[in-house]
């Protein structure tokens, strides 16, 4: 099961960073902090929803696993700073880890209420 949801995942990733970014002239990483807070969004959806192990296995492990990027998020925040977009580094590094506990947490809410 976590194959399977890694197989639809990890393409989702690439495709919706890539879609994000090209509409963003910025050089903020608007792309990987799109698929990090959807998929916590999810994860949280799936855990609040109770759901059954195969389930999370296969969304929660596999889909979100893969949809999602700490080493990602990790490597473009240290290249912004190396690049002088210290302001830019801060900004992502707190808001990706606030906005995936929000996203996480209003996904437990939702998931709690199905």
């Amino acid at each position: 099961m976590v194959v399977a949801g890694a197989v639809v995942g990890a393409p989702a990733r690439y495709l919706a960073d890539r879609l994000v970014q090209s509409r963003h002239a910025t050089g903020f990483p608007w792309g990987t902090f799109t698929v990090n807070v959807v998929g916590s969004f999810v994860l949280g959806l799936v855990t609040g929803a109770a759901a059954t192990p195969w389930i999370t296995a296969l969304v929660g492990t596999g889909f979100c696993g893969a949809l999602t990027t700490y080493s990602t998020f990790g490597w473009e925040t240290v290249q912004l700073g190396r690049r002088g977009a210290r302001l830019l580094a801060a900004c992502n590094a707190v808001g990706s880890v606030l906005a995936g506990l929000g996203a996480a947490g209003l996904g437990l809410v939702v998931g709690g209420t199905l």
